[in-house]
């Protein structure tokens, strides 16, 4: 059997209903969409997704990057993104994977191995912190044998983690390397703006100063400006407006929130200047778009890989 028509079967066999399915993988989850899917906005955490059949977009401010079969995507950073399956039958359903990155091992596979000189031909597409690659024969062949230990779950604690390696290494030596290098150097622009990130992810609720983060992010203040914006398509202040939006649709879908709570949980003050700014980013008002969600849940469902 051909590595992707066989990684698209193992899918399939632990998938049997469209959604994202986290595994007894660490890090690993699995994606199935029988249908084309609505624009969904998500927070693309670091991380490696794989398509085994279908094509997805994914639009990170104005730039689009479409990928499927025989490509792969990495995201060096915590990044609000719109994906959207634009190629899935019910006979031949949308497949990938996603493998969070384990940070902590990139890290120490970073001062082993000697980042291979790659040819600047035109099998990838990158910008900001998202880039498109072809998938070489050893990468997807380690992504088989990842998804196959899910058939033998004993061999998991032991297997795992010995492939997950495989699969570093052959980012690390492969055409998105560099990317991923900047990511771990702790003073590289992009390890700076992934501080800055972190911060902003966990006081999302919160007021907070320009001048703050650029210190947490150990930058000048025009520095974080000119960086974030390079990494992420936005400013702080906009990434942060994200990030409440995302939560408080969450809270009035999963906690049945109505808008005003939900606003105020997530930091709002005022409940129109709420209800403008949601019905900008998701098309609808809070009840509307949430009622819309309700009703055709696989159309909206998150795909994040």
């Amino acid at each position: 059997m051909q590595p992707l028509n066989e990684l698209a079967e193992l899918i399939a066999q632990h998938t049997r209903e469209d959604g994202v399915f986290s595994t007894a993988i660490p890090r690993l989850s699995l994606v199935r969409m029988s249908a084309p899917t609505e624009p969904t906005l998500s927070v693309q955490q670091p991380s490696l997704c794989v398509i085994a059949q279908g094509i997805k977009h994914v639009t990170l401010a104005d730039e689009l990057f479409e990928y499927g079969p025989a490509r792969h995507l990495i995201a060096s950073a915590d990044l609000p993104i719109s994906g959207r399956v634009i190629e899935a039958t019910a006979e031949q359903p949308y497949f990938s994977l996603k493998l969070d990155l384990d940070i902590t091992a990139l890290t120490a596979m970073m001062m082993e191995v000697r980042p291979a000189e790659m040819s600047a031909g035109p099998s990838k597409v990158c910008g900001k912190a998202l880039c498109v690659s072809r998938t070489d024969p050893q990468l997807l062949d380690a992504a088989v044998r990842l998804v196959r230990l899910l058939n033998t779950p004993e061999d998991i604690p032991y297997l795992a983690p010995l492939v997950e390696r495989e699969l570093l290494y052959r980012l690390m030596r492969g055409e998105q390397a560099e990317k991923l290098r900047r990511l771990l150097m702790p003073e590289s622009r992009l390890a700076q703006v992934n501080r800055a990130i972190s911060w902003i992810r966990t006081n999302y609720d919160k007021p907070f100063s320009i001048d703050h983060v650029a210190r947490e992010a150990r930058m000048s203040t025009s520095s974080l400006h000119e960086h974030f914006r390079e990494v992420t398509a936005m400013s702080p202040l906009q990434y942060q407006k994200q990030l409440r939006l995302q939560e408080a649709r969450r809270l009035i879908l999963a906690e049945a929130l109505d808008a005003a709570s939900a606003a105020h949980r997530v930091g709002y003050d005022s409940p129109s200047q709420f209800s403008r700014e949601y019905r900008r980013l998701f098309g609808a008002p809070p009840i509307q778009d949430v009622s819309r969600l309700k009703a055709e849940p696989a159309r909206y469902a998150s795909a994040p890989a």
